[in-house]
């Protein structure tokens, strides 16, 4: 595979993962759930409905 080939790839999987997680966060607020994350050694839980994708 040639390098522009990887990037392209590579874009279109990073593109795919930020997809599904903006589908998995509405999804959760519709549902009024939590959404849990790992974050410095101990697990956050965070009400979807307050989630700010840049904190």
């Amino acid at each position: 595979m040639e390098e522009k080939e990887i990037i392209e790839i590579r874009t279109k999987i990073l593109e795919g993962i930020s997809l599904s997680f903006r589908r998995l966060v509405e999804e959760k607020r519709r549902n009024d759930e939590e959404l849990v994350f790992f974050k410095k050694g101990k697990i956050i839980k965070i009400k979807a409905r307050d989630f700010r994708e840049n904190d």
